[in-house]
C-alpha cells in the first residue's frame, strides 16, 4: 500500500477513536455542582458513557428533559451497577457538574434513589473522565 494511503487510513481510523471520547473540561464546569430530582425516562447502559434521561420539574413547575452522563459501563459495573439499576418511572436525585453551554445536561457525581439509597459506590470530589 502506498505510504500516503497508509497514512490516510491510519489517520481516519485513529481520528474516529479519538473523537469517540471527549474531555470532561470541554463539556462540564468542574467549578460548580448542581442537583436535580426527576423521574427516569431511560437508562442507556452502554459505552462510552451510560446516560440517564430524566423528566425534571423546573422552578416554574414546567417539566424539562435532562440527561446525566455517567462513567463507562466497565467502571459502573465495578461500582455495583447493572443494566437494571434504574427503571423508567423511578424518582432519583442526581448531583453533578453542569454543562458549560447551559444545556439540561450534567456529568453525574452521585445518584440517590427516592429512599435515600446511593446507587453504586460514589465518586468523591473528583471528576471521573
Amino acid at each position: 500500500m502506498p505510504k500516503a494511503l497508509t497514512s490516510f487510513v491510519l489517520a481516519a481510523v485513529l481520528g474516529g477513536v479519538v473523537s469517540a471520547h471527549h474531555s470532561f473540561a470541554v463539556f462540564f464546569d468542574d467549578t460548580k455542582t448542581i442537583e436535580i430530582t426527576g423521574s427516569v425516562t431511560e437508562f442507556r447502559f452502554s459505552n462510552p458513557h451510560a446516560i440517564i434521561a430524566l423528566e425534571v420539574k423546573n422552578k416554574a413547575g414546567m417539566v424539562e428533559e435532562w440527561k446525566a452522563e455517567t462513567n463507562a459501563v466497565t467502571l459502573l459495573k465495578r461500582r455495583g451497577w447493572t443494566k437494571d439499576s434504574l427503571k423508567p418511572g423511578e424518582v432519583v436525585t442526581v448531583d453533578g457538574w453542569p454543562s458549560r453551554d447551559g444545556a439540561n445536561y450534567l456529568r453525574m457525581r452521585t445518584i440517590k434513589k427516592a429512599d435515600g439509597t446511593v446507587l453504586g459506590t460514589p465518586v468523591r470530589n473528583q471528576r471521573a473522565d
